[in-house]
């Protein structure tokens, strides 16, 4: 099976509690209170926002990368408000069949299985319905709760890269996770 990677229009998921939607400006107040927050930047390659101009520029960003067919970024939204409350999304290999994870969810939201649900959803649409191989994830070495997220969500330890991200003005280690698609053959 190889994988599907053109998508003709942006997929929406839904789960239990969540929409995963594409942002649009309309988003950018709540994009811009998400990376304004200094602990969801924290363990971010994207340094603290101080002006709702990066926001639009973000979302922008992520548009083009799905319209040229290199990702695609989902904004988490509850269903209760309409609020926009984090994101999550892949950056595809194509010559592999893979892609990398990455996501981030507004604190005051944080260690209430929100992005578990969403995760499961996009991971599930990748090997479902993109037919990605394997998924990795990238993760600083300090930051605990998103390598439990992940090997919650049955991703396994792979190797550190060392000095593998430059923001900050640093270099950084990163943990890389794996997610194997399971396999009925």
């Amino acid at each position: 099976m190889s994988a599907n990677f053109f998508l003709p229009s942006f997929p929406k998921l839904e789960t239990e509690r969540l929409l995963l939607r594409k942002e649009t400006p309309e988003d950018a107040k709540a994009v811009f209170a998400l990376f304004s927050d200094p602990a969801v930047t924290q363990f971010h390659d994207l340094d603290t926002f101080t002006d709702i101009e990066e926001a639009l520029q973000l979302i922008k960003r992520r548009t083009k990368r799905f319209e040229s067919g290199s990702g695609i970024r989902w904004g988490i939204v509850r269903k209760q408000d309409n609020i926009l409350i984090g994101s999550c999304g892949f950056t595809w290999n194509k010559q592999t069949h893979s892609a990398e994870v990455g996501y981030e969810l507004a604190s005051s939201f944080w260690r209430q299985g929100i992005m578990t649900e969403a995760l499961r959803a996009i991971l599930q649409f990748g090997f479902e319905t993109i037919g990605l191989r394997f998924v990795i994830a990238g993760v600083m070495l300090d930051n605990i709760a998103s390598k439990k997220l992940l090997e919650n969500l049955g991703f396994q330890h792979k190797n550190i890269l060392k000095q593998h991200g430059f923001w900050k003005g640093k270099y950084h280690d990163l943990e890389e996770f794996v997610l194997i698609r399971a396999t009925t053959d």
